[in-house]
């Protein structure tokens, strides 16, 4: 073999020691350089995500991170990932993989899957699904259009040949994930029948609709938590949270959180839905590069009402009353909040393709599906290694 054809093969290597882990962290922000449409990650909670630093996900599950290297410089990345919590939920032995990002060549792509399936084939796993950063719970989905546009807060973004790289790598479409987008001035154009619906639906039920009480924060936190993990029991893929993790979060967005953007529906003094909006912290993140410290955190906190657009990250309500109408109660009961923060966009992420339920209620009222996010699934048989 000449020197030329070995200079430019691609060796990948299992992330090992700081030096490597700075490199994994790092080549984003070198490979999106100069796109306005990248958001780049909050590096402290990228770390921890990863698997270089502590969290409470990886009480139950491990993760190897991967970097393949030409002719010294990294030009690829990936994590292979077991979720215990996944296998044990859904009766499967399936591996995960995520935080994928490569230049546009196939042989990078398939030697870094190939090292994940090597990786997950040694722990018996030959199904793999993803992308998964590093769970459903989490930011995850491959964005497969509408690249033109940057994502809202907690949203994955990509390179648009990825899906072809992967691809070719041999997994095929699993399940897409839907954003909606909605604009302030669409209210106008709203079909009056569903604000007849909401205020019968409340007055029936003596719904009562309120904000998140952030001086009782950690029991507020339990109260989305037990209606999020069991509204959503029978979704597909789904994985409850755990109680760590979601103090975890919450110690994260404690403070990002808007108490009059995070609505409770209850009856007779019980929780049973609660809507959880997010305003679109993005160009803040842009603004500080994704660095908290030392002083990114008071920068990304700062005159938050300049911010104009605003994410529905969750509406869930539990099983037992879905049909009451109680999810169109909390949309309704956000409607004022939003005007009074002077929001003008919204965007409702993400929505999965087979929740049929969602989705009409997101099309009824006159939300526009805005993009498409992708997961993969591979059966192929693991690489040796």
């Amino acid at each position: 073999m000449s020197a030329s054809a070995v200079s430019s093969s691609v060796a990948v290597q299992p992330v090992s020691g700081w030096r490597q882990r700075k490199q994994f962290l790092d080549f984003p922000f070198r490979h999106y350089a100069g796109d306005p449409n990248w958001i780049p990650p909050l590096l402290m909670d990228q770390r921890a995500l990863v698997g270089f630093s502590r969290h409470p996900f990886y009480r139950d599950a491990e993760s190897q991170a991967f970097l393949a290297y030409r002719d010294g410089q990294v030009c690829g990345r990936i994590v292979a990932i077991l979720n215990r919590a996944h296998n044990r939920t859904h009766k499967e032995q399936r591996g995960f993989f995520g935080f994928f990002e490569s230049i546009d060549e196939e042989e990078v792509a398939e030697e870094l899957f190939d090292a994940a399936r090597g990786w997950l084939g040694q722990r018996g796993i030959r199904q793999i699904r993803g992308p998964c950063n590093p769970s459903l719970n989490y930011e995850c989905g491959l964005l497969v259009d509408a690249f033109d546009s940057p994502p809202f807060f907690m949203m994955t973004y990509n390179k648009p040949y990825y899906g072809r790289l992967i691809e070719a790598c041999g997994f095929h479409k699993s399940q897409d994930l839907y954003a909606f987008w909605g604009h302030i001035d669409m209210l106008k154009t709203l079909d009056p029948k569903l604000l007849q619906i909401a205020t019968q639906a409340a007055e029936r039920f003596n719904v009562v609709v309120r904000p998140m009480d952030t001086s009782r924060f950690r029991q507020e936190l339990e109260t989305f938590l037990n209606i999020y993990n069991q509204s959503l029991g029978s979704t597909w893929g789904f994985v409850p949270l755990s109680p760590s993790e979601v103090r975890h979060l919450g110690g994260q967005l404690k403070h990002m959180i808007i108490p009059e953007l995070a609505l409770i529906a209850e009856v007779e003094g019980r929780p049973i839905g609660a809507v959880f909006g997010l305003l679109d912290y993005n160009p803040r993140i842009k603004q500080i590069n994704g660095r908290l410290l030392p002083f990114g955190f008071i920068r990304l906190l700062s005159n938050r009402r300049q911010l104009k657009r605003m994410r529905v990250i969750s509406a869930n309500v539990l099983p037992e009353y879905h049909l009451w109408g109680i999810g169109m109660v909390l949309m309704h009961g956000l409607v004022p909040k939003v005007l009074e923060w002077g929001i003008e966009e919204v965007e409702f992420s993400w929505v999965l393709e087979s929740n049929a339920l969602s989705r009409g209620s997101l099309e009824r009222g006159g939300a526009k599906l805005n993009k498409t996010y992708r997961i993969y699934d591979s059966d192929s048989p693991p690489a040796l290694g």
